[in-house]
């Protein structure tokens, strides 16, 4: 691998493996990719620059009996695709190993231990790689450099079932795991200029995009690091789930009257034996953001929707194909030298035409401002471009 650029991939799944092909296609990186299932590694193709290491990273240590900061020696970063839960541990290791952290988590007090983690560090971290936290974040700060003065910023994002079946009108689409935690945790928000908590599933709202009904809600982590950066500068900032309707007051159901808030291990079982995955999902980024401009008052919305598509001839659902792009576009960002190479990075420190610019990027655009449908042809660029 003399010439690569060596990455470690932690977390082999739905995310984890794109994030792996995605790299190993562009031909600059080597990849480590870290499981802790080898009957995973096992079903993931070989290739002459990935290296797989089945290693339990919640146990500390893999059969071999080397700690999780002795695989990441040596290696210019490690990409955390697992379990929130995890964050701290593979943010120490990164850290004990001299090596670069990126993540895709949307765990609010995870974020916070990166974050002290990343004060006293000589390495970069940059937790929130993915969509939401990730580039929602870019994409609303792009939009409210428009205005003059801001009053209010509210960002949607959802990934669905392109053609629902059940009453949640909902498949799973990534990490079971991270869906429970954001219906559970406390919510970020900044109303009438002050940040507070605000509870998950709450402040149902309803809009409609290209002929279709959708509702959306309160969920935890999407607003990332950005109501710190808008603070004092806008009256109300949130972010909210998109889901089909009724999807809401079926997980309510779930969640609260039946006390599945308590056990979350049990309501995962539930959903992932009777809810199915889903191949053909699309992802609606919906972000709207009203303010002054030259003294009137305007509203500018940004639109757009991705489709699940083929990259490198496999085909990616779309929340593998944007989470996955999102944190190697950082990735790629911070090799080029266009982020700092160390402490706590944000997303919206990275501007929307720097983000686009970049190859891993080019999957988001083709988004028109504002509106109109992606059809998943820049996934052909991407391809074209690795």
């Amino acid at each position: 691998m003399a010439g690569k650029t060596e990455i470690a991939v932690i977390g082999a799944g739905k995310i984890g493996e794109t994030i792996a092909a995605l790299l190993l296609a562009c031909t600059d990186y080597g990849v480590a990719l870290i499981e802790s299932d080898q009957e995973i590694l096992d079903r993931i193709p070989a290739h002459p620059e990935l290296t797989k290491v089945q290693l339990n990273v919640g146990a500390g240590h893999g059969l071999e009996g080397k700690a999780l900061s002795d695989h990441l020696k040596g290696k210019f970063a490690v990409l955390s695709s697992a379990p929130f839960y995890l964050t701290k541990t593979i943010a120490d290791a990164a850290n004990s190993a001299g090596c670069h952290y990126l993540d895709l988590t949307e765990d609010v007090a995870s974020t916070e231990y990166v974050r002290q983690l990343a004060e006293k560090s000589t390495q970069a971290f940059i937790p929130q790689c993915g969509l939401a936290p990730g580039f929602i974040s870019i994409i609303a700060n792009d939009v409210a450099a428009r205005f003059d003065q801001l009053d209010t910023i509210r960002m949607c994002v959802g990934a669905l079932p392109q053609y629902p079946s059940n009453s949640l009108n909902y498949n799973l689409t990534w990490s079971t795991d991270g869906v429970i935690n954001e219906y559970c945790e406390p919510c970020v928000a900044i109303k009438d200029g002050v940040m507070m908590t605000v509870p998950p599933l709450e402040h149902l709202e309803h809009f409609s995009l290209d002929g279709i009904n959708y509702e959306s809600f309160n969920t935890s982590g999407g607003l990332g690091s950005l109501g710190e950066t808008m603070l004092g500068k806008i009256n109300n900032l949130s972010y909210q789930t998109i889901r089909y309707p009724g999807h809401r007051d079926i997980m309510k159901t779930l969640l609260h009257d039946l006390g599945l808030r308590q056990n979350r291990e049990l309501l995962k079982n539930v959903l992932e034996s009777a809810v199915p995955a889903t191949m053909q999902d699309v992802v609606i980024i919906f972000v709207t953001v009203s303010g002054q401009s030259n003294g009137q008052l305007l509203q500018e919305t940004y639109a757009n929707k991705i489709y699940g598509a083929k990259v490198n001839g496999i085909l990616r659902s779309a929340i593998q194909i944007t989470t996955a792009s999102s944190i190697c576009t950082m990735l790629d960002l911070l090799k080029e030298n266009q982020l700092p190479h160390k402490g706590f990075i944000r997303q919206e420190e990275v501007s929307l035409n720097q983000f686009l610019g970049n190859r891993f990027g080019q999957v988001y655009k083709n988004s028109t401002f504002p509106g109109s449908a992606y059809d998943g042809s820049s996934c052909n660029d991407l391809r074209n471009s690795l």
